[in-house]
């Protein structure tokens, strides 16, 4: 029952924080726009969004839970290109999606993430599938490669994955109230399960998380609003999203100065919603070393902290929580 109470809590004061949050950052002449709307009627769970790494003007997306291996490529009106089936591969929960480049040939990389788990422990492992993308945009079945991890901290429930461009690393960004972003390990491995290990902090429940085209910084989504951090963790900047209906998905644009986000739900809207100059790459970036996971670890402290929430935040959500209590109480006294 206690279970059932906190995660009946975290969806009404979810619910209400919302609103209070939208009608705080309400967007303004901000160049925020909508691209375009999922026009294909099988698209209704739009929870991953990538950007095509090779083809111009072409975006990728998947459905959620209860569906099968199967992601679409869109055009910059929304019209579905081409329809691919993942052999080899299972959708129990699907999640999230990325796209890298293959430093050594070129080719773009999708990731495509069954890593959801609302019962945070209901699976043994999960799963990340990597597939080639493909050359033409026809319909077709490509081959996944399929990667098993396993938190080194207790299993849980994620809604976000990356890839670091400049080192090849995927990390999983977990769905909580004291969300954690976590690192694969550097080679994946087939044959075994691969262990997670966090490294730095995350926004309260987070539903997706993206790496910057130049890999000069990340972003991390959650219901209320986006986070860009640079690659240690500390916040470069707080960006206004768009009022959805269920904000699910974020992915950078080719020229890394503006977010995309999307939503779960039929001819569901994607948006375009510019990085504040301060925090966009710069037209030459220079290189600067990755940090190492002990320099990561000792950075995960100010990130957790000032990645979270704001002080009118915790305000908002203390007055959702007592909300959500009296509707619970309220709930419980009615069904004695």
């Amino acid at each position: 029952m206690g279970d059932f109470v906190i995660r009946l809590l975290a969806v009404v004061a979810a619910a209400c924080l919302l609103p209070a949050a939208s009608a705080l950052a309400a967007p303004g002449d901000d160049g925020m726009e909508r691209l375009f709307t999922f026009k294909d009627e099988r698209i209704t769970e739009s929870s991953g969004l990538a950007v095509s790494p090779t083809h111009d003007g072409v975006y990728y997306t998947h459905n959620d839970s209860a569906a099968a291996p199967v992601f679409y490529a869109v055009d910059g009106g929304g019209r579905t290109l081409a329809t691919f089936q993942l052999r080899g591969a299972e959708a129990r929960d699907w999640e999230a999606m990325a796209a890298s480049k293959d430093p050594a040939t070129g080719r773009g990389v999708l990731w495509f993430a069954d890593i959801g788990d609302n019962l945070d422990g209901a699976w043994p492992n999960v799963s990340v599938y990597k597939v080639m993308e493909p050359r033409n945009l026809t319909d077709a079945t490509l081959p996944a490669v399929r990667y098993r991890f396993r938190y080194a901290d207790g299993a849980r429930n994620a809604e976000g994955i990356m890839v670091n461009p400049r080192t090849g690393r995927l990390y999983v960004v977990s769905k909580e109230f004291a969300g954690s972003v976590y690192a694969a390990p550097k080679k994946l491995r087939t044959d075994r399960v691969n262990v997670l290990r966090k490294v730095t902090g995350a926004p309260i429940m987070a539903t997706d998380a993206a790496y910057a085209p130049d890999g000069s910084s990340y972003v991390v989504r959650t219901y209320f609003s986006a986070t860009v951090y640079k690659p240690s963790g500390e916040v470069l900047t707080r960006v206004t999203m768009p009022d959805l209906k269920q904000a699910e998905s974020i992915a950078y644009t080719a020229d890394g100065k503006a977010l995309l986000t999307g939503s779960e739900g039929p001819r569901s809207p994607v948006y375009r919603v510019p990085i504040p100059e301060a925090a966009q790459p710069t037209p030459t970036p220079t290189p600067t070393p990755t940090p190492s996971e002990g320099e990561a670890e000792e950075s995960a402290q100010a990130a957790a902290e000032s990645g979270g929430l704001t002080g009118t935040d915790v305000l908002i959500w203390l007055a959702a929580a007592v909300l959500a209590i009296g509707v619970i109480t309220f709930l419980a006294r009615r069904t004695r």
